[in-house]
């Protein structure tokens, strides 16, 4: 009889080679690692937060259903679902999306200052904003752009519209992706691509400029603005606005109709805003009147009533947005309106939150946020947690309470926040005021913020 021990000796006594993992195993535990670590640093500064939260106590007086649309390109630069600039349910691709390029990722350029984000969905969303020395930056940075696939856990550079700040008629200084493959620059001149950022070409706007633009479904829209400021103030003093939309494939811009076009304020200087939700969208005008209509192009927008804001909505914010009105959506019905009048000595600001159930016809005061801080965005999450970015930092009113909470955050940036969006009901960014290379990101609803630097690291 053979004696099979000796095999098995024989085996065990053999030299054997490890089997090592497929190649980017490592890369990809390393990035996991760092979602984990940002996730961790938001739930500690969470905790931190309750200890702080502000008392403000008002009647709640009307249940708040509110937040930014479900299918809009969100990006940064005001509430609007993502706030749009963020919106909730936004789907990661389209029948003309495009992947990720293949190949090794360009590295972000040094001193990277983002001014805009835009996210189409909880991974996929770009930055643009400026690199490299003020004044004197290379050829290839000035203006640029940097993507994420990861919910800001890495960046790439990717490329920009050859183009410079924002100054006066020239320059861009905002963002927005419909999906994968059709984006847009703007503020104060437009600049589009259709093949997710790879060429970007201009698009002409008969000397306008443009202060806002959102996306949703198959179209873009934007506002067209007869405008005279200088430098950085791109959208100030404007005296004009018109709304435009184009097929989102195509740069084919029009006019909606004549009731959206010239829309001024006593021919004063003002501001303008545009939110936009799966099936309606809103134009809020510098008299304070709020306009209404389809997304899908087949109709002009109609005036659907004033806002409760003191009449008027104020001068434009640094990114185009009011600085005396703030707008968003979660629904084709349900909106959110943050009334903030111009600020008093010491950084103090009286703002009132209310609702409307109808589309615009009719509001509800809900609450009234923290007087610390100069108010520069609203949004609500799905969970109808409402989230105020001001110059000081982030309030929060969470559904079902009267008493804000004045976050205390973790390294929070000295100017505060230029905007605050949700991305979907748990999921949402921030922008520092004084860009500083860090896009913030919430992973709780709201309730705790850690920051993502915009770098290859």
């Amino acid at each position: 009889m053979d004696d099979r021990h000796d095999d098995l000796d024989s085996w065990l006594t053999e030299r054997l080679d490890p089997l090592y993992p497929p190649p980017g195993t490592f890369d990809l535990i390393k990035r996991r690692a760092r979602r984990r670590k940002y996730r961790k640093l938001a739930v500690a500064a969470g905790g931190a937060a309750v200890f702080v939260a502000a008392a403000v106590t008002v009647p709640q007086m009307v249940n708040l259903t509110v937040q930014s649309p479900p299918s809009t390109g969100l990006a940064v630069g005001h509430q609007a679902p993502v706030s749009p600039r963020t919106g909730p349910g936004i789907p990661e691709s389209s029948s003309s999306g495009l992947p990720f390029p293949s190949g090794p990722a360009a590295p972000v350029p040094p001193d990277f200052r983002p001014t805009s984000v835009t996210f189409v969905g909880p991974d996929s969303g770009w930055v643009i904003g400026q690199a490299g020395t003020p004044g004197q930056c290379a050829t290839q940075y000035c203006t640029s752009v940097a993507r994420t696939d990861d919910a800001g856990d890495t960046w790439s550079g990717v490329p920009a519209p050859v183009t410079g700040a924002a100054d006066g008629a020239a320059g861009v200084s905002q963002i927005r992706f419909l999906n994968l493959a059709d984006g847009w620059a703007f503020g104060p001149q437009l600049w589009a691509t259709h093949d997710g950022g790879q060429t970007w070409a201009q698009v002409s706007t008969d000397g306008l400029r443009v202060t806002d633009l959102e996306t949703v479904g198959d179209r873009a829209f934007a506002l067209f603005a007869s405008c005279a400021g200088g430098g950085a103030a791109f959208a100030a003093p404007c005296t004009s606005f018109t709304l435009y939309s184009s097929p989102a494939q195509a740069d084919d811009w029009a006019p909606v109709g004549a009731t959206t076009s010239g829309l001024t304020d006593a021919g004063q200087y003002g501001s303008a805003s545009l939110t936009l939700t799966e099936t309606r969208g809103y134009l809020l005008a510098p008299d304070g009147t709020l306009y209404a209509g389809p997304v899908d192009g087949s109709a002009a927008w109609q005036p659907v009533g004033q806002i409760p804001c003191w009449g008027t909505v104020g001068r434009a914010q640094a990114d185009g947005q009011p600085a005396g009105a703030l707008l968003g959506a979660e629904t084709a019905e349900n909106l959110i309106l943050a009334c903030t009048p111009n600020a008093v000595p010491g950084g103090l600001q009286k703002k009132l939150i209310f609702t409307s159930a109808d589309g615009g016809a009719s509001w509800h005061l809900i609450a009234v946020a923290p007087a610390q801080g100069v108010a520069t965005s609203v949004a609500a999450s799905q969970a109808e947690t409402v989230i105020l970015g001001t110059d000081q930092g982030i309030d929060v009113l969470p559904a079902g309470s009267t008493a804000w909470q004045q976050l205390a955050l973790t390294g929070a940036p000295a100017g505060g926040f230029a905007f605050v969006g949700m991305t979907t009901g748990e999921q949402g960014i921030a922008l520092p005021a004084d860009p500083d290379g860090t896009v913030w990101f919430t992973f709780d609803g709201g309730q705790s913020w850690a920051p993502s630097a915009v770098s290859g690291a």
